[in-house]
């Protein structure tokens, strides 16, 4: 077994209701395999402009109402998750761009460590939209979960303020593009040479992590 925990980055959207889907699936990970993986999460902009996303791209069937509604019936297939009924019918974030220079900024925060953070205020965001309806594109509600979790609010509006959040943000929009990530969320293993996009259950996950763990050789190719 490999010594050196395996890497993975992962791609979403925070207003991506098959990464908030997703998360139990890297909790499994994070069980099973402890401390022989380590995680580094980047975000997309999938959800950047949503009253054109849904006005205009999902016009025809029913816009922000119909997207909804879609949401709704994704939801109800898994037990593991909830929904507020007014989670895109009424609560509608106009982006998730806020959301994203937030993250980057927690994650400046704890640079040199690892991103628990990141991942802790992640998964407390998603629930307050998709759970509690609460509007995250709005400053007020993200500062009162950046608090609620006792993370530094002061030293997070610094790194929004001083622009590093948004150079970290654009980081990852660039390796977006570089590695050709075409949705949330995505999981990068390998140098980026192993890519799973989409509703991938853990079992599959699983299978790419045990591989890169098995060590092969130079002269044996991964079979994921």
């Amino acid at each position: 077994m490999s010594a050196t925990p395996i890497h993975i980055a992962c791609f979403s959207d925070i207003l991506c209701v098959w990464a908030y889907i997703a998360e139990r699936r890297i909790v499994e990970v994070r069980e099973q395999f402890e401390d022989q993986v380590s995680f580094d999460y980047r975000f997309i902009s999938l959800f950047g402009d949503t009253e054109t996303k849904f006005n205009t791209g999902w016009k025809d069937r029913g816009g922000f109402e119909g997207y909804g509604a879609h949401v709704a019936e994704i939801v109800s297939r898994f037990d593991h998750v909830a929904l507020h009924p007014d989670v895109w019918t009424k609560v509608r974030p106009v982006s998730s761009g806020g959301v994203h220079l937030l993250l980057k900024a927690a994650e400046l925060c704890s640079r040199g460590g690892e991103n628990d953070d990141v991942e802790r205020l992640a998964g407390r965001l998603r629930r307050a939209f998709f759970v509690e309806a609460r509007d995250i594109a709005r400053r007020e509600v993200q500062m009162e979960l950046v608090e609620e979790l006792g993370l530094s609010r002061s030293a997070i509006e610094g790194h929004l303020a001083d622009g590093m959040a948004f150079a970290a943000w654009d980081r990852d929009v660039q390796e977006q593009q570089i590695h050709s990530i075409e949705g949330s969320p995505t999981y990068l293993l390998n140098n980026g040479r192993q890519k799973l996009y989409g509703n991938v259950g853990f079992r599959i996950i699983e299978a790419n992590i045990r591989e890169l763990l098995r060590e092969p050789s130079s002269s044996q190719a991964s079979w994921c």
